[in-house]
């Protein structure tokens, strides 16, 4: 194995947004030498693409918001199925990451008194969003990377980590990986591994997610013996583009909603009023003038109805469709336009402003937007111990969106990145303490391991003849949609599994023409098995949980069931086995919440 390149680190962490980052730069202060490694370029990470802000109780814009409410939104956001010590973390610690963030460089919209400006989001109570107009993604990374820049963090680009290398005890020694431009392979040891690789979005025909989001870090962390959990629950963002093609799939920040954007349908009515929970209304819910003053009424307990949580925004507009009074491409119609002058939307949502307008020709300022639910995050991924970070697997961590138990059965909008900050930080913790105790001292890298993971890598390079790779993917994300969408029932979902194993078939026999050197259909290849894993999964945890939750919509179950309520499905292979392994799905309850901490959940909202 001596021809191949090789390179040790204490800890690396694959992925390089904003939770990798935040990782990378953790376990570097702590003066341990650090690898990331990332599948695209850097700054490309899918984090960028995050607009609305960073959720934190700072109170900034309502003094009433405190750790306690956060918390309380969290949980319920969450339909309860959240790990509460998660969610309380991330509750208490997620000011300090954004006070952190502003001391490294970032840039954050002010208040007139100078304060860190905060925005209403879906499921907060109060506004606490801190954002940069609507690009506090790339705000983020930009502070986050041009940190880890400073800090002399080795930096592996366009890499693409095929599996994870255990050794004898079953702890993970490192990784195999390849160069994308070039083909050739390289491998880490480690006595540290950070995953960090995002969602699983591209396994279904309509997301938001960038090309990088194919399911990896979730399929090798199983394929290396760690647990997954709730993978089931899958968010649809209510308002992903639908046309002109040019932008489907896209996002509408939620900020567009949070600054006063309405929904309507075919006929122009403002429909959610009819989705509203009795907890939401006005005396005069039909009164759209009293439905305006919702957006500066929280004392009441009132807010618009377009900001209740993700998975009711996006059932609803799927029923107005379903009900045919959906807008001509099969979404409805999302307004700003009749809402704000075109100065201040192009001052508040400059990108979308601009993005819609180069990219297809929509001017927001003057027209509505076409817009219908997107896959866009997945609340499911590798189980973690909150503190830390790691996982079953003695010496992998694991943080942000490949990570589960935060976020339960939905996720609530700007929870995603301070979750990348708090845990982010806590996982490169963990891995450093891990490191620190003599974890890892005895890593050694498998040369037989690494020949046999290659030369699966390398297999459809020797038939002449065989599967399309780009056909198996269209099959997979039209079966996806189809089968395990916005929403679910058990023929469907039985159908799925039984044409995930078709497609688990299938894709042994792909064939892949050229080199190995830039070649796309190699690197679909490769992606492949990890989508296919991941999407049975979600599609088993799917099955099994005969309830609507969350992000998890059973149209035969179409009420939650308090006693699943009560427990996480966990998925393993114990008998190891990799893509080709069984999978085994379990209920395990709920982890037991302190008495304090309850005691917060059943206080009334103020």
């Amino acid at each position: 194995m001596n021809d191949i390149e090789h390179h040790d680190y204490d800890v690396i962490v694959i992925g390089a947004g904003g939770a990798g980052l935040r990782a990378a730069i953790e376990a570097k202060q702590r003066g341990l030498r650090v690898a990331l490694i990332c599948k695209s370029l850097l700054g490309k990470a899918h984090t960028v693409m995050a607009e609305g802000g960073v959720a934190a109780a700072m109170g900034n814009v309502y003094e009433e918001d405190n750790w306690m409410v956060h918390f309380r939104d969290t949980m319920r956001g969450g339909k309860m199925l959240n790990h509460y010590r998660m969610a309380e973390l991330h509750a208490k610690e997620s000011p300090d990451r954004v006070h952190e963030l502003e001391a490294w460089g970032a840039l954050f919209d002010r208040t007139k008194d100078g304060k860190i400006l905060q925005r209403d989001f879906g499921g907060h109570r109060y506004a606490r969003l801190a954002h940069v107009g609507d690009r506090t993604g790339l705000e983020l990374i930009r502070t986050l990377q041009q940190k880890a820049v400073s800090m002399d963090i080795d930096v592996f680009m366009e890499c693409k980590v095929i599996r994870l290398l255990n050794g004898p005890d079953g702890s993970v020694t490192g990784a195999v990986a390849y160069w994308r431009p070039t083909g050739e392979f390289i491998t880490f040891g480690s006595k540290a591994v950070v995953l960090a690789t995002g969602g699983v979005g591209k396994s279904w025909k309509f997301t938001s997610n960038s090309w990088e989001g194919t399911g990896d870090g979730h399929a090798i962390a199983m394929w290396a013996g760690a647990d997954l959990i709730d993978m089931e629950c899958v968010q649809f963002h209510p308002t992903g583009m639908v046309w002109p093609l040019s932008v489907r799939g896209i996002l509408v920040t939620e900020g567009v909603r949070g600054d006063g954007g309405v929904l309507r349908n075919s006929e122009g009515n403002r429909f959610m009023f009819d989705y509203t929970p009795d907890m939401f209304k006005a005396e005069t819910a039909d009164s759209e003038a009293e439905a305006d003053r919702w957006y500066d009424d929280h004392t009441a307990g009132r807010r618009p109805p377009e900001l209740l949580p993700r998975d009711e925004v996006a059932r609803s507009i799927n029923s107005e469709v379903k009900a045919g009074r959906g807008s001509p491409h099969g979404g409805v119609f999302l307004d700003i336009a009749s809402r704000r002058s075109a100065e201040d939307i192009r001052k508040r949502l400059p990108s979308m402003y601009h993005q819609f307008m180069e990219l297809a020709g929509v001017d927001i300022t003057r027209e509505a937007m076409e817009v219908g639910p997107t896959l866009h995050y997945i609340m499911g991924g590798v189980r973690v111990e909150p503190d830390s970070g790691s996982t079953s697997v003695p010496g992998l961590f694991a943080a942000g969106e490949v990570s589960g138990g935060m976020h339960g059965a939905n996720r609530l909008g700007g929870n995603s990145l301070s979750d990348l900050l708090v845990f982010g930080r806590r996982a490169g913790m963990g891995a450093a303490d891990y490191v620190e105790g003599g974890g890892g001292n005895d890593a050694k890298v498998d040369d037989l391991l690494v020949q046999h993971y290659m030369d699966e890598a390398l297999e459809p390079f020797t038939r002449e003849e065989g599967e399309n790779p780009y056909t198996l993917q269209h099959d997979l994300q039209e079966m996806m949609q189809a089968n395990v969408g916005i929403i679910r029932n058990g023929p469907e979902l039985d159908e799925a599994i039984e044409q995930l194993e078709v497609l688990k078939e299938r894709v042994q026999n792909i064939a892949v023409k050229g080199g190995r050197a830039y070649n796309p259909g190699w690197n679909l290849a490769t992606d492949l098995p990890a989508m296919l894993t991941v999407s049975t999964c979600v599609a088993l945890g799917a099955r099994d949980r005969k309830e609507s939750r969350g992000g998890q919509t059973r149209e035969d179950f179409p009420k939650a069931d308090p006693e699943l309520g009560k427990v996480n499905f966990v998925q393993s292979q114990p008998s190891g086995g990799g893509f080709n392994g069984e999978i085994k799905i379990v209920p395990e309850p709920l982890p037991v919440m302190p008495d304090d901490l309850r005691a917060i959940l059943e206080e009334a909202p103020k």
